[in-house]
């Protein structure tokens, strides 16, 4: 217990929030880059999607990524007659219409749960970052309380250092779950847009489905 000093804890406590505001930059930059990712291959697979000239040809667009593109690939998947020889399959059993919604359901959120990667960390960091600089608020004081004691002095020489190491923790714990916060509501709700998005080109998807008798052209 000797070894480790109040100022040295109030260091690490410092440490560890310096430690979280470059996580907490590092994932802000990280999704916003992929979501721009993300919205240009959207962009790139509906322009192609909405000019191909049926659900067949729409079908081969192989060549895009992105979670527009794979939430039409599962959808294709539930159209293809080739999965009529699996009906004995729990998965695949039942009308072609509630198997393509439970896919694409079940697509849209494997999507959402790709885009969420990171928001909880960011919320974590944006809850406990002011208590963790309050933390070391508190330990700095009771730091300058022991040096006040020690030398029976009260003088700003005393204390200065121990309120001014107190002061900075509060200061980086705040400026840390700021950004954290900020961040994790703004990419929260372009999370909640990016499915609304999802959602609405699947059930074009279906439609055109229904439409076309959930069955694909094949080639002769």
């Amino acid at each position: 217990m000797s070894s480790i000093t109040p100022s040295y804890v109030v260091e690490i406590t410092l440490g560890v929030l310096i430690f979280f505001s470059v996580v907490t930059w590092g994932i802000i930059f990280l999704k916003v880059f992929e979501q721009w990712l993300f919205q240009r291959a959207n962009r790139n697979f509906g322009e192609a999607f909405w000019n191909a000239t049926d659900l067949t040809a729409a079908s081969r667009l192989d060549q895009h990524e992105g979670p527009l593109a794979r939430i039409a690939r599962s959808g294709f998947r539930s159209m293809d007659d080739d999965s009529a020889q699996h009906q004995s399959r729990l998965q695949t059993s039942g009308d072609k219409r509630d198997i393509m919604e439970r896919n694409l359901r079940q697509a849209i959120q494997q999507e959402r749960h790709r885009i969420e990667q990171g928001l909880t960390l960011l919320a974590s960091i944006g809850s406990t970052s002011p208590f963790i600089g309050l933390f070391g608020t508190v330990w700095g004081i009771m730091h300058a309380l022991q040096d006040i004691s020690k030398s029976g002095s009260a003088g700003l020489d005393v204390v200065a250092g121990p309120i001014g190491e107190a002061l900075i923790a509060t200061a980086i714990g705040i400026v840390t779950a700021i950004p954290a916060v900020l961040a994790y509501n703004f990419l929260l709700r372009r999370v909640k847009l990016y499915e609304s998005q999802l959602e609405e080109f699947a059930n074009d998807l279906l439609n055109l489905a229904m439409k076309a008798g959930f069955m694909l052209k094949r080639e002769d």
